[in-house]
């Protein structure tokens, strides 16, 4: 695994396996040999802990993201706001050390998400994205 990636570039490593994993529904663990042996992708530790997060804890996930995506249901929410909101949630409820934390406060973490989702859809679905986070935090739900 490798470990001098920054925490940017971890979670673009985790969106695209969680994006590609909302298509195949592959275990984490799967999705990561394939990625590193075929495509010769290196995954480090902090992305494949934001994937194992979701894969764990996914149905929680998305309860919280249709209850805060103000009527719309799942299978409404692209691919790639859902697996960014799974991504932002997963390291905003499950990432539990507090150094970790620390390093990345709540604003930084919606901050990434929104940039992804910029990067790969519309500044629309970046609204939506930041409105569905920014809800979920309000809620005190996590």
């Amino acid at each position: 695994m490798k470990s001098q990636l920054s925490r940017r570039q971890s979670r673009e490593q985790a969106f695209l396996l969680a994006f590609e994993r909302n298509f195949q529904e592959e275990t984490v663990k799967d999705l990561c040999e394939t990625a590193m042996e075929i495509r010769d992708f290196e995954i480090d530790d902090f992305a494949i802990n934001l994937l194992e997060q979701i894969e764990t804890h996914e149905e929680e996930i998305n309860i919280l993201i249709e209850k805060h995506a103000n009527g719309w249901s799942l299978k409404r929410i692209s691919k790639v706001s859902l697996s960014v909101l799974q991504l932002a949630i997963s390291e905003l409820k499950y990432t539990d050390t507090s150094q970790v934390k620390a390093e990345n406060p709540v604003s930084v973490i919606i901050n990434e998400a929104v940039l992804l989702a910029k990067k790969y859809a519309s500044d629309k679905e970046s609204a939506f994205v930041n409105g569905v986070l920014g809800s979920v935090v309000r809620s005190k739900e996590l």
